[in-house]
């Protein structure tokens, strides 16, 4: 049996999709994997969460680095956004993309940052601006003609965070 490395990136893909465009980086995520090359896929553990919480970045071990992808509200529907998470977590009070649930994502990395332990994990956020995100409701026509950007941002910052070039149809 093989040895594989450790995974150097921890996807944290967030979302439900019966709630419309809050939907949509399970739906980018989900049809993005499989285009991707085996050595980038070998380098990521890939985490659901419904919404970010606290808990998913505090065992983020050493050496780890985090992507979070959510729709997010704040900027202009089908608008991607990539920002460093350590550049979000200090903006409480600001304006940022924030995500569209419950605890704005600003707060959960500012509370991570202090409860865990040598502060946040390195990392992105990339986000898809959403217009509708009401339950039962399908991707709105801004996120879905958006989807490719949005993908083509995913794939761009794994393969940057991997050191593995990749992308849809490599390796």
């Amino acid at each position: 049996m093989p040895h594989l490395a450790p995974p150097s990136v921890r996807l944290l893909v967030c979302g439900n999709a019966d709630r419309g465009d809050d939907g949509a980086a399970l739906s980018a995520v989900a049809t993005l994997l499989p285009t991707m090359p085996a050595p980038l896929l070998e380098r990521i553990e890939v985490r659901r969460c419904g919404q970010l919480r606290v808990e998913d970045l505090l065992d983020v071990p050493p050496g780890e680095v985090t992507l979070i992808v959510d729709a997010a509200v704040g900027v202009p529907p089908g608008h991607v956004v990539s920002l460093p998470i350590a550049d979000i977590a200090p903006a409480l009070g600001t304006a940022a993309p924030r995500s569209s649930h419950e605890l704005p994502i600003d707060q959960v990395l500012s509370l991570a940052s202090t409860l865990r332990t040598g502060g946040l994990p390195p990392g992105t956020f990339i986000g898809i601006g959403g217009r509708r995100f009401g339950y039962g409701r399908p991707l709105s026509r801004s996120v879905r003609l958006a989807m490719s950007g949005f993908q083509r941002a995913i794939a761009g910052e794994l393969a940057r965070l991997t050191h593995v070039p990749g992308g849809p149809g490599a390796g």
